[in-house]
């Protein structure tokens, strides 16, 4: 549909970014690629930061979020919920990540008027947003809200599950998996040492040496993401393995403690932890392998871009992962919570041939988790919830 014009909604946004916010930004970059209008609204959550800007060419909105507990959520919601009436002109389609209270701000917003509501879930199990409906404060009244959206997107087979376990709508739901962006350029032992010296030149944080063998993980960090067992894990991989490194990319809330963690287990020089970055696509150019430990996962996002860029994969052995990765075909799959099996993992794909898993993993990454066709079937859904409103 030409011109169609689409409200992204994300609490969280750029400088905080994981998985799913980074989802949210591909597809904004594909969606303006594809002839359709963003724009993105996200929460100020720090009020030194610009109301506006732009993110790869897509204009950003930041709604007000103040700090206080409670209190800024409430402020954020009301604030979204007056812009999307307000603009109700510029936009055909509010498409929200997570079924929280953004979601419920849009449903809310968006009843009296001929915009469509489209809810995507982000992450399954105990840290997913179905589970989130039965901990949080007000869940069950936000459950119910979401369940009156025009479709919601799944991008895995356990959020899937999940939404047709809680009763939503059937024939609202799609199931949708994530996609990527595919590296056109194998990885060679020279163009590792190329990513490595650019890496070094543009930030000293990276002091890898070219006979290094360096592992990385991108992402949130936080605790459910195994990362504290990782941790104890690189401590055996060090012992056996002094040229080891691992880079640990991204920020979130345990991150001092992980900090405390690296000291404690005496790993400083060992583990890196450079901040964030807005695109990982040099980063894995300049690893070995890709570790994702998570307790759970929906569809990972960064498990797919280290496969689309032919990065040996070494992932917890849960539900999420096991939709991307066939132990021993795609990449290594471990037991999850577990530091000695992911060590022996991980030292074992040091000193193994991975190139069979890589191109096996790239492969299946191209024929079914690209990010053009991911945004392709996500403006299907788009332009079939405006048609069913018209007629």
């Amino acid at each position: 549909m030409a011109g169609l014009r689409i409200a992204m909604i994300t609490r969280r946004f750029w400088p905080l970014v994981g998985g799913a916010e980074m989802v949210m930004a591909n597809l904004a970059s594909e969606f303006q690629r594809q002839g359709v209008d963003p724009v993105l609204l996200t929460a100020q959550w720090d009020p030194t930061w610009p109301m506006q800007f732009t993110h790869r060419e897509v204009s950003v909105q930041r709604l007000p979020n103040p700090e206080r507990k409670g209190w800024g959520t409430y402020v954020y919601m009301d604030a979204l919920s007056k812009w999307l009436r307000t603009n109700r002109h510029t936009y055909d389609i509010a498409f929200v990540s997570m079924l929280k209270h953004s979601a419920y701000s849009a449903v809310t917003a968006c009843r009296k008027q001929p915009q469509g509501v489209v809810l995507r879930v982000e992450g399954g199990g105990t840290t997913g947003d179905c589970n989130w409906h039965n901990i949080a404060r007000f869940g069950n009244r936000i459950r119910r809200r979401c369940k009156e959206a025009n479709a919601v997107i799944a991008p895995s087979d356990a959020t899937y599950d999940e939404l047709v376990e809680a009763q939503f709508v059937l024939d609202r739901i799609h199931q949708i998996p994530n996609g990527v962006a595919l590296s056109e350029t194998p990885q060679t032992p020279e163009s590792i040492t190329a990513a490595r010296q650019i890496l070094c030149q543009n930030n000293r944080d990276f002091t890898s040496h070219p006979d290094h063998y360096v592992s990385v993980y991108t992402g949130r960090l936080t605790r459910n993401k195994g990362l504290f067992e990782l941790l104890d894990a690189w401590r055996l991989v060090v012992h056996q393995r002094p040229h080891s490194q691992l880079w640990l990319i991204g920020e979130g809330p345990d991150r001092e403690a992980l900090y405390d963690r690296i000291r404690e287990l005496q790993l400083t020089g060992h583990v890196l932890m450079p901040g964030a970055f807005d695109d990982v696509g040099d980063l894995l150019k300049a690893a070995n392998s890709f570790v994702l430990p998570s307790y759970t996962e929906g569809l990972s996002l960064s498990a797919l871009e280290a496969m689309a860029h032919r990065v040996h994969v070494i992932a917890s052995d849960i539900a999420g992962n096991r939709q991307l990765i066939e132990n021993g075909i795609h990449g290594r799959l471990v037991p999850v919570k577990e530091s000695t099996p992911l060590a022996e993992a991980i030292l074992s794909a040091q000193s193994s041939d991975n190139n069979a898993m890589t191109k096996a993993a790239y492969d299946r990454v191209k024929r079914n988790f690209s990010l053009e066709a991911m945004a392709r079937q996500h403006i299907k859904v788009f332009e079939n919830v405006l048609r069913d409103s018209n007629e």
